[in-house]
């Protein structure tokens, strides 16, 4: 696909400069030489690592988890199971026998029948209250109807009438005391706006408006002033640092550190690839080694033992079996067979020895008798059976 594309259209590679193709070269050989031997050796930490896991560890996990639930964790259960719950349920039963069942029997048998008449009492008592109170509230309202007619009577002749003439007395006093305390205030407000509003008002336009003005015209004066001083001080404080610490500082950052960060930053980058394809041929190297030594090993020693294994204990293993092992089975079973045979006749025996004993103590038992069956009772037998051929029919009489 990038063949059919046009150059214009093909992604541009950046160009790399003489510095990084001179260092690139060297770090990679000095890079590759000290890491094979740290990738082997933790290729070979790694392999060790796996076989030591898989042949110990785990192994010895496994015991270690059985024993901690041996010892931990099976006496606990054990104990609630075969202790705790049978006493919990016993507790819980004895407590059910104890107390539930006598409280239920009590508020069915004795509760509950006193209940019943305490509300049948109470029932009655209210009925009853019920009764006196409402002969009460009848002679109650005769009672209180006659002094309502009496109050209302006493309102109307005598309450209503004197409260009018003090209605109209005390209209009359509030409308004097009104035009009394309107004079007042008219004559209180007249000294007020000629004692005090007009005076403190020519004081303000006259005296403490100019007093004002010129106070702040000189604060904005001495204001001004101090701006214009700490504006100088801040100007010359920054040219002076400036030119002390800033242009100093930005040349040394400029001409210095960036160059040199660049320079570190390809060396950086080059020892990261350079570590990175190292430590790939390494493992490929690593990897290589591993196959031969398996080889190797396979060669010296699996090889041979295989080859001991299937020409020399495969054919003695044979041997010792068709010669030695089917022999001495075929002999155990023989021995197995006669044994059960003379366990069996011995059991046997011992079963006709106590039969025997019993019948010579306590006699032969009795036969039950046989009962006859429906058919047996309905036909008769052999010889009195009807047929054809004889003359107990009575077809066939003569």
């Amino acid at each position: 696909m990038d063949l059919e594309k046009s150059p214009a259209e093909r992604p541009a590679v950046p160009a790399e400069g003489c510095l990084t193709v001179a260092i690139r070269l060297p770090v990679r050989i000095v890079v590759l030489v000290l890491v094979v031997p740290v990738r082997m050796l933790w290729d070979a930490l790694v392999v060790g690592g796996r076989f030591l896991r898989d042949t110990v560890l785990r192994p010895v996990g496994r015991v270690l988890q059985w024993v901690a639930w041996a010892v931990f964790v099976w006496p606990w259960v054990t104990l609630w199971r075969y202790a705790l719950v049978p006493v919990g349920k016993a507790l819980a039963w004895l407590g059910y026998v104890s107390l539930v069942v006598p409280a239920v029997w009590m508020y069915e048998t004795v509760l509950t029948p006193v209940g019943h008449a305490l509300a049948w009492v109470a029932r009655g008592v209210g009925a009853g209250f019920a009764w006196v109170l409402r002969g009460l509230g009848a002679g109650f309202a005769w009672v209180l109807r006659g002094i309502g007619a009496v109050l209302a009577w006493v309102y109307a002749r005598v309450l209503t009438p004197v409260g009018r003439a003090v209605a109209w007395l005390l209209r009359g006093l509030g409308i004097g005391f009104g035009a009394v305390a309107l004079g007042v205030y008219r004559v209180v407000a007249w000294l007020v706006r000629h004692l005090i509003v007009v005076p403190a008002l020519w004081l303000y336009e006259w005296i403490l408006a100019p007093v004002g003005r010129a106070i702040a015209w000189a604060a904005r004066g001495l204001g001004w002033l101090v701006r214009m001083i700490f504006t100088g001080i801040g100007a010359a404080l920054y040219w002076t640092l400036r030119v002390l610490l800033v242009l100093p500082a930005l040349a040394l950052w400029r001409w210095v550190l960036v160059p040199v960060g660049r320079v570190l930053a390809v060396v950086a980058r080059e020892v990261g690839d350079a570590l990175g394809h190292a430590w790939r041929v390494a493992g490929h190297l690593s990897l290589a080694v591993g196959r031969f030594l398996g080889r190797l090993f396979r060669w010296i020693f699996v090889e041979p033992v295989r080859w001991v294994y299937r020409s020399v204990l495969t054919p003695v293993g044979h041997l010792v079996r068709d010669t030695v092992l089917r022999p001495a089975a075929e002999a155990a079973r023989g021995v197995g067979r006669v044994t059960r045979q003379a366990l069996a006749a011995a059991r046997e025996s011992a079963r006709q020895t106590r039969a025997d004993i019993r019948r010579m103590l306590f006699g032969t038992p009795r036969e039950p008798e046989r009962v006859p069956l429906a058919k047996d009772r309905r036909e008769p037998g052999a010889v009195g059976t009807r047929t054809l051929g004889s003359s107990t029919t009575a077809l066939t009489k003569d």
